[in-house]
């Protein structure tokens, strides 16, 4: 996810650091302005080769107004392409360019005849750009120059008895123009600065959000397109890509599925909450329509969810609440079984009983704990802590696993055996919980899969992306009948089982966005398959 670069700023002035403009900004001011310098020196020159020249130039400084013009439209050219090309530092060009204006023009003063030619008004221009250009106390350091400069002149024109002392309040007056220029253009243009990089923080912000929401929208989990009236499509995710396997983007809701177009003209129609999009050999998809309002447009939205997903979530919700009720119903049921089980063991001490009594308790016992057993499953169902998902190694993960488990079940080393994937495969996935599964799997296969016979394969592949965990053993194959009821609660063939292990590792297995399924594989084994969610490919649920 790319975000938009920082802006950056210029300090043109030494003296006042915390006036900045943005680059961009500033380089384009200072452009406009260097179009004025080559207009007017322009200006300049076309005057001392029109017929009004004798009467605005003073005959003496003919001279020195010719070389002065001619330098000075010289410079203006080459300051001009510097900037273009941006060869000399900013804040050393502008300030150059500014000190030339006020050397330039009061030289152009003095040909004319000195303060009351008017012409030293023209750095009053000088002195506004330096303000937008510069800033700060520098714009005013140029003012007191500008000053200073027209004084210095006013003195000599009067030594050579060119002008009268009564110019100087002239000077005065306009040199306080000078000053007030720079402080305005400089408050202007601070406000103008400000603004600008309020507008370009905002703009910053918007392009940020908008990046963050177009990840959210690709990553979602479940489809989303987004469509105007005439069902051209403005937005579409890589979940709904996905599920109409559509490799690039349409134009058109109908390019994508003729049915979902028509369920959309009905749903106009009859406002209907929700559809459901039956595939042939795919799994069905869960639509659901709304409408946007924005500025006064209407768009579309649907929502597309695998139904694999949507039941899931509702057979979540349904379980937690028979979980609560299970948990209830086991935590009545103990207590009286505390009591039979206490009871059968005081009888079983009797020494008057007969070995057919004492039969009788062992039978009490027995059962007594196979129903605490399945208590105790019950309540494991029911507490089950809520699925803490991490990008997990696998490969690392098994070879681990498969080590404890042989140590914690004293269990023979030949008859586990893992087969690992060459490629570093991750899931997101809750270690607890794949561990409890795994144990179950691994406990089942060690009992029926007849583990002396040929060793148990614990095989790691990776299907469409996806890791899959397969355990295969040597057991007789399971019948149609009993395929069918294997995942189910208190299914069981053993005399001794709850019929719970392989239903709770379904459910762990199904609230971590997994799969477990049995099948037959190419040796003709029983094989039970975890396929586990890539790492690597997450999306966000809703």
């Amino acid at each position: 996810m790319l975000l938009p670069p920082p802006i950056e700023t210029i300090y043109p002035c030494p003296f006042s650091k915390g006036y900045g403009i943005p680059s961009k900004q500033a380089w384009f001011f200072l452009k406009v302005f260097l179009l004025y310098r080559v207009a007017l020196s322009s200006l300049l020159m076309i005057l001392y080769q029109s017929q009004f020249s004798q009467i605005i130039i003073a005959t003496n400084y003919l001279q020195l107004y010719n070389y002065t013009s001619k330098i000075y439209l010289i410079l203006s050219v080459i300051s001009g392409f510097l900037a273009f090309w941006r060869i000399i530092n900013y804040s050393v060009q502008t300030q150059s360019i500014i000190f030339v204006d006020i050397v330039a023009i009061t030289l152009i003063m003095h040909s004319c005849g000195g303060i009351s030619s008017g012409f030293g008004t023209l750095l009053a221009g000088s002195l506004a750009a330096s303000g937008l250009l510069i800033g700060g106390r520098c714009s005013m350091v140029f003012a007191a120059l500008s000053t200073v400069s027209i004084f210095t002149e006013q003195v000599y024109a009067i030594r050579l008895n060119e002008v009268s002392m009564s110019s100087y309040p002239t000077v005065g007056m306009l040199g306080a123009t000078f000053f007030i220029t720079a402080f305005l253009s400089y408050v202007l243009a601070k406000r103008s600065e400000q603004s600008e990089l309020l507008a370009n923080k905002q703009q910053q912000t918007i392009i940020t959000l908008e990046a963050l929401n177009q990840y959210i929208i690709q990553h979602l989990q479940s489809g989303l397109i987004i469509i105007n009236k005439d069902q051209q499509i403005l937005t579409i995710n890589e979940a709904a890509l996905s599920l109409f396997f559509q490799c690039k983007t349409p134009l058109q809701l109908s390019d994508v599925s003729a049915p979902l177009s028509s369920f959309f003209q009905d749903w106009l129609i009859n406002n209907q909450d929700f559809f459901v999009l039956q595939r042939p050999k795919q799994a069905s998809l869960h639509l659901r329509f709304s409408l946007l309002n924005a500025e006064n447009k209407n768009f579309y939205m649907i929502m597309i969810e695998d139904t694999t997903l949507h039941n899931q979530r509702l057979q979540q919700g349904v379980l937690a609440s028979l979980g609560h009720l299970t948990a209830n119903i086991a935590h009545e049921i103990r207590n009286p079984l505390s009591a039979i089980t206490h009871a059968a063991q005081l009888l079983s001490e009797n020494p008057d009983f007969s070995s057919q009594d004492t039969r009788l308790t062992e039978i009490i016992l027995n059962h007594s704990r196979r129903i605490n057993k399945i208590i105790n499953d019950i309540l494991q169902s029911s507490k089950r802590s809520p699925s803490n998902r991490k990008k997990v190694g696998i490969n690392e993960y098994l070879t681990h696993y498969l080590d404890d488990f042989k140590l914690e079940h004293g269990v023979d080393k030949n008859y586990l055996q893992l087969n690992l994937c060459e490629n570093n495969l991750t899931a997101l996935i809750d270690e607890g919980h794949l561990k409890q599964i795994m144990d179950n799997l691994s406990q089942n296969a060690l009992k029926y899969g007849q583990p002396e016979k040929e060793s148990i394969i614990i095989r790691l592949s990776e299907l469409e992306t996806h890791p899959c965990i397969d355990i295969i053993d040597n057991g007789e194959l399971l019948n149609a009948d009993v395929i069918s009821h294997l995942f189910e609660p208190f299914f069981t063939t053993s005399t001794t089982g709850t019929g719970l292990g392989l239903y709770l590792s379904r459910e762990l297995a199904e609230l971590n966005q997994a799969s477990l399924s049995y099948q037959v594989n190419s040796q003709k084994k029983n094989s039970f398959r975890l396929q586990l969610s890539n790492a690597e490919n997450i999306k966000i649920e809703l």
